[in-house]
């Protein structure tokens, strides 16, 4: 069963949402992140900023200069805290998507138990580096996205909820429409005891966020002699929605050689495990799993992989960022390091063909893999079988806006 708590978060006052909340910091190119700092000085941003402007500061001292400016924030009442604990309904619509969810605190203990299920690896530097943040600045701003099989009547109660006043309602520049519903007593408690029937939750996004979490929630744990179970660092932030509404698109792949191979030796290695076809004057995408489109010398291929082939002995080998990793990347182009080969790219997104086209065509990259998007039941049949998909084999919708809700520890 997964337990869920609800908390007190810190927000902003409902005038100031649209400009306090972010899109993560990562995600700004240098120039709109300069401009966005800038223009809005009561953007989250400028509290997270603070560490790349003390760079030449020790990183524990960078993330203290941080604290110092959320409590400046929180001084100035841009932020205000909720007196008693809630559990929050989230809704982003984005173009033709609508995505609603409920923000809580999850469980710590879920996630050592496995209860909170995951598919990725995690990078122990990264878990650390981003645990020992956590313990200076005391709070978090980024909500983890889990996932669960739909519940009939936490849907229903989403939609009762969804068709009162929200606490917040706001456009942000790029045209995407955020509402926030604080959610109290009673139905906390309605919430909280629908969720103990769901038997599993999955991490969608935020591996290191959720793995950072209990690490941290394991160090307070140690050095507090009176630790009862019910502390706030025992849990971590989350957006819980129903698998229904999750959206996985495609992460392709872009090489910048061929491996010293010629044009004709690469095909005739490839021939080994695929059926290559020619799309001759077109832009060919993978239409089914284990196909893959190829871009090479001006002409997209759909590369099907050969029957013989399709005998998998766990749900990772038949995952098609495997399946290229295994055929193709490795053994023929000899990539061995999916995370830090710099021969390799990664690109997301409807447009990624054409875009990769035009990179080989400039002659920076050589040859190109689009791939069929991963379904919600081989990400969760990896899951359960405690498998790690390989790097970028995912690009999930919805990616969350940061600082609407933040949790304190």
């Amino acid at each position: 069963m997964a337990q869920i708590v609800p908390f007190r978060a810190v927000r902003p006052v409902a005038d100031k949402a649209s400009r306090f909340s972010s899109r993560s910091y990562e995600d700004y190119s240098p120039e709109e992140l300069m401009h966005a700092l800038k223009s809005n000085p009561i953007s989250f941003l400028n509290i997270i900023h603070q560490s790349t402007l003390h760079r030449d500061k020790p990183l524990a001292v960078r993330f203290t200069f941080i604290q110092k400016k959320y409590e400046e924030f929180k001084a100035k009442h841009i932020l205000i805290q909720d007196e008693t604990p809630c559990l929050y309904l989230y809704e982003l619509t984005q173009k033709n998507d609508v995505y609603c969810g409920f923000i809580a605190g999850t469980s710590a203990e879920d996630y050592e138990n496995n209860r909170i299920k995951k598919h990725e690896d995690t990078i122990s530097y990264r878990e650390n580096l981003f645990k020992n943040y956590l313990q200076v600045v005391g709070f978090s701003a980024d909500p983890v996205l889990l996932t669960y099989p739909d519940q009939k009547e936490l849907n229903g109660l989403a939609s009762e909820i969804q068709s009162t006043q929200p606490d917040y309602n706001f456009h942000t520049p790029n045209g995407d429409r955020h509402k926030l519903w604080l959610i109290k007593e009673p139905e906390i408690e309605t919430i909280v005891r629908l969720f103990e029937r769901v038997e599993t939750l999955y991490i969608a996004d935020g591996h290191h966020r959720s793995a950072s979490s209990y690490l941290l929630a394991q160090d307070k744990k140690s050095t507090n002699p009176k630790h009862r179970g019910n502390e706030a660092y025992n849990f971590f932030m989350s957006l819980l929605i129903p698998e229904s509404q999750l959206k996985i698109y495609e992460y392709n792949r872009i090489v910048k050689d061929l491996n010293g191979l010629s044009k004709e030796a690469f095909l005739h290695q490839l021939a080994a495990n695929f059926d290559i076809h020619p799309q001759v004057g077109q832009i060919y995408k993978a239409a089914q799993s284990h196909e893959f489109s190829m871009y090479l010398d001006g002409v997209f291929y759909r590369l099907s992989l050969l029957e013989k082939q399709q005998s998998f002995k766990n749900p990772l080998e038949s995952l098609d960022t495997q399946i290229l990793f295994e055929k193709i990347l490795y053994p023929i182009l000899g990539i061995t390091d999916l995370r830090n080969d710099r021969r390799i790219s990664y690109i997301h997104g409807s447009d990624s063909l054409s875009n990769m086209k035009k990179m080989i065509d400039s002659g920076n990259f050589r040859v190109s893999f689009g791939l069929f998007p991963v379904h919600i039941n081989q990400l969760k049949a990896i899951a359960e079988a405690n498998l790690s998909m390989p790097p970028k084999s995912t690009y999930i919708e919805p990616k969350l806006r940061s600082a609407l809700t933040i949790y304190e520890f």
